[in-house]
């Protein structure tokens, strides 16, 4: 992809229509519940449980850096998880609608990313109440920074450095495309516009006015040039999710909003071999 380059989908062909309710006409609840990937997917607590277990074993190897600081809050750490003669890195930031998970859930990730000799760091940050989303945009960029500065410490090389994020993460890692050290991104079912964010439950800890909820939406603040970019989204989830990403990118993919990870952690799997097309043979 050239400079700048926006690709959308997994899938080739025109993206289907997305049979989706304006979200003004919808009330507190009926938002609330149009924007809960939990609840529309029956099994995403055994998903989670599953994805813990995969994790805790990844991290039980040895080779990697486990919670390095990038900054002075106790969720300012990053775990690289090391690719067997890998230099190019892929920085991951995790979602949980910037008030849920962490970093460790997501060690098992790095299977697919690995069998293609791409490193991946993943970045925690504080989260909410005890950040704003202006906060946790800063520290992702602190994280960004001192990756810049330290992979060459550990025989990578910081040229090489790939920026995902998936849900809320996704949009974090959107608040991130111009920074100067990102090769590309790939944006995994990301929130894009906050304005409907601010009208349900999900407030409720975020505390978002309109002033900052347009502050803080990527599709209100397109960086003025960015390096390539791919913008996904799964078939299945929420029709307002998937407005999120076709909005934003107008991408789609054949996944769940859970499920969707799987084809970044399998080795052949679609996203995890676009992720591998976008980085490039390692050095």
């Amino acid at each position: 992809m050239r400079d700048g380059q926006v690709r959308s989908d997994l899938a080739a062909g025109p993206a289907p229509a997305i049979e989706a309710p304006d979200w003004r006409t919808l009330d507190r609840d009926a938002l609330g519940l149009a924007l809960n990937n939990a609840a529309a997917v029956p099994d995403s607590a055994d998903i989670i449980a599953a994805w813990d277990e995969r994790s805790q074993a990844v991290r039980a190897e040895g080779g990697h850096v486990l919670d390095f600081a990038y900054g002075p809050r106790p969720r300012n750490r990053i775990d690289l998880i090391r690719a067997r003669g890998g230099r190019a890195t892929l920085v991951f930031v995790h979602g949980g609608y910037w008030q849920f998970r962490a970093k460790e859930l997501f060690a098992f990730l790095a299977a697919g990313p690995a069998a293609h000799g791409i490193n991946l760091a993943l970045v925690g940050y504080t989260l909410a109440p005890e950040a704003t989303l202006d906060e946790m945009a800063r520290e992702v960029a602190a994280a960004l920074d001192c990756l810049a500065a330290e992979l060459a410490r550990h025989d990578l090389d910081p040229a090489a450095l790939w920026l995902s994020g998936w849900s809320a993460g996704g949009h974090l890692a959107a608040t991130a495309l111009g920074h100067p050290a990102v090769r590309g991104a790939i944006l995994i079912s990301g929130i894009y516009d906050l304005e409907p964010i601010r009208h349900c439950w999900i407030n409720d800890t975020l505390c978002l006015d309109a002033a900052s909820a347009a502050r803080n939406s990527p599709i209100a603040r397109p960086p003025a040039s960015s390096p390539p970019v791919l913008v996904v989204a799964g078939s299945a989830e929420l029709p307002l999710m998937r407005v999120q990403s076709r909005d934003y990118a107008a991408a789609l993919i054949r996944a769940n909003h859970f499920t969707i990870l799987e084809d970044m952690a399998r080795p052949d799997g679609r996203l995890c071999r676009l992720i591998a097309g976008m980085t490039g043979p390692s050095p």
